[in-house]
């Protein structure tokens, strides 16, 4: 992980690769290279930090040649180092591969490669590819019959590009539970892990399916199934359109995606009603409907159980991705399951679903990236259409997501038309919400900055943003933070209140305001300082979030708001970068 692109065109290669890997910054790394083919010689270059800072150290765009693979790293395997970074060679620096997942039995292919005399500079797992193609091409073998040659010795995840200066200028990449796509421009010919890295420079893609080999060269790309034989593939016009962002005057991101978000309710229900509601037809006659997904996505999915059952009477599971595979068994052609990821590459949510469809179930994703490889794989797709989502924690596209699962409950009792209503008077009140407490939630940030620990409790619907409070507080302020619904408080979270500790209380004037109230003053009592998000005050609290007064079912997207805010102050206050944290990629494409 997190980003790999390559060029082969008329251009100089170097800094068509350096824009397509900025393009993907936003998903978090924390090293980067690139390798390009210059008369016969291969160039190779990469750093520790920033893009920018390495392009400016190592001047990665005056490196020559037509042809160039780059790569900005997530660490999985081996510490943040110059030498863990990619691209990886083999011994005589002829060969250079670049590659996103995870590599399982690479410590096994290490040790048979080590007694053959290869030597190793890195601790990755990726370095094994670069020393097994140069193995089968002692063979005098090309690249792409030495990549389907190492392919099936591979076990894992991969996606990987490789090139070399023996012979002509060429790319080879394959893929295996790894998303690389191939684009097609003018005089040019990519290979990506997203088409955002290329798009705008190419009109025309190519998905490339597990364990096919594409080669790339100037002129042409050819593709190959795995046993060698050629394949023709119908080129698609790219959906997914890049849009040089910026931070429009804001200091991050991230606060300039909380702002869009009245926005961005009301582009999610721009949605075809005829296609929705069968869509919500389909999901009420299941024998059983599960949703899967992860981190912020899945307490979407909880507020979306919850509306399924208040709404259409039609319970459902919510199975976090990572585990649903344990579930499979259960999975059949009666069952609807809900994939819910932002990016749509997300590697738990994309096996759970592969799992699902080897069972016969009907797919449903609900993604804010067109043509990603959980777009593909699914019989319906509900697009959030949000817009770009910079910052590696989610904000905007977590209330498109309520909006949805708001709308799909709604459809199946024939109401499309008033949830669209309903949510797009939820706009005004979003931009109300952030307007009361904005700058109040940023003066109390400077009071708790000095807190280690933070509670959030919720009852009902509201739980599920307790949760997603504290996740957020912890993805960009690296504070310890924890949700749950409030009734668990006392069985055993309680022990930890102590003189100062605070918690976090969403207790809106509905059905839950008095047994939540009643959780929060067993709190106090034990020395808490009480947040409360509410449009009802109360003599407990010590700092109060005013909301407004809306319909219980559409609380969460109004009582998440100053959640995101905290947490964007805290971070800030700490001196933390809110969009892009440590150790986090916004897009998790290994298991």
């Amino acid at each position: 992980m997190c980003g790999i692109i390559g060029y082969c065109g008329n251009k100089t290669a170097a800094p068509m690769v350096i824009e397509g890997l900025k393009r993907v910054e936003y998903r978090g790394y924390d090293s980067a290279g690139i390798a390009t083919l210059n008369n016969g010689n291969l160039l190779l270059c990469k750093g520790v930090g920033k893009l920018g800072e390495i392009e400016s150290r190592y001047h990665l765009s005056k490196m020559l040649g037509n042809t160039a693979i780059g790569h900005t790293r997530w660490a999985t395997h081996g510490g943040v180092t110059q030498a863990n970074a990619h691209p990886h060679c083999d011994c005589n620096a002829t060969i250079a591969v670049v590659h996103n997942g995870i590599i399982d039995n690479y410590q096994e292919l290490r040790k048979q490669l080590s007694t053959n005399g290869h030597h190793f500079t890195s601790e990755t797992d990726t370095e094994v590819i670069p020393h097994l193609i140069e193995e089968e091409m002692k063979n005098n073998c090309s690249l792409e019959e030495a990549v389907l040659a190492v392919a099936p010795k591979l076990k894992g995840s991969y996606a990987f590009l490789a090139t070399s200066s023996r012979g002509a200028d060429k790319i080879v990449g394959t893929r295996k539970d790894s998303p690389l796509a191939i684009g097609l421009g003018d005089g040019a010919f990519f290979a990506a892990s997203d088409v955002l890295a290329f798009s705008g420079k190419a009109d025309k893609l190519m998905p490339l399916a597990d364990t096919e080999v594409a080669v790339l060269t100037k002129d042409n790309v050819e593709f190959y199934d795995a046993t060698g034989k050629k394949l023709h593939k119908k080129p698609r016009n790219i959906r997914a359109k890049w849009r040089d962002t910026d931070k429009q005057g804001y200091d991050y991101f991230m606060l300039k995606e909380i702002m869009e978000q009245p926005e961005a309710l009301e582009a999610a229900v721009r949605q075809d009603k005829e296609a929705f509601t069968e869509i919500a037809m389909d999901i009420l006659r299941a024998g059983q409907v599960i949703v899967t997904a992860c981190g912020t996505s899945r307490y979407a999915a909880l507020v979306g159980r919850y509306l399924f059952s208040k709404v259409g009477r039609k319970f459902c599971d919510v199975v976090m991705a990572s585990e649903f595979h344990y579930f499979a068994e259960s999975v059949d052609r009666n069952t609807v399951v809900l994939a819910v990821s932002q990016s749509g590459e997300t590697a738990d949510v994309l096996e759970g679903v592969k799992r699902a469809r080897d069972q016969k179930a009907m797919i449903v994703s609900i993604v804010n990236r067109p043509q990603s490889q959980l777009a593909d794989m699914s019989d319906h797709v509900i697009y959030l259409n949000c817009g770009p989502e910079q910052c590696v924690a989610a904000t905007k596209s977590f209330l498109s997501q309520l909006a949805i699962f708001y709308l799909l409950s709604f459809s199946m009792v024939n109401s499309f038309d008033k949830a669209v209503k309903d949510i797009k008077g939820m706009k005004s009140k979003v931009a109300r919400t952030i307007e009361w407490n904005n700058e109040r939630l940023k003066q109390l940030s400077e009071r708790l900055k000095e807190k280690h620990d933070f509670y959030y409790i919720a009852r009902g619907i509201n739980f599920a943003i307790a949760s997603e409070g504290a996740l957020k507080l912890k993805e960009v302020s690296y504070v310890h933070a924890e949700g749950m619904p409030a009734g668990e408080l006392k069985h055993g979270t309680l022990a930890l209140i102590e003189q100062g500790t605070p918690v976090a209380v969403i207790c809106p004037d509905d059905y839950s305001y008095h047994e939540t109230m009643s959780n929060a003053i067993e709190a106090k009592s034990r020395g808490a300082y009480i947040i409360a998000l509410s449009d009802r005050k109360n003599e407990i609290f010590d700092f109060w979030v005013k909301i407004p007064k809306v319909n219980e079912l559409l609380y969460p997207m109004i009582t998440v708001v100053p959640l995101q805010l905290l947490a964007y102050h805290m971070a800030v206050s700490l001196g933390k970068d809110p969009d892009k944290p440590r150790n986090l990629a916004k897009s998790v494409t290994v298991k």
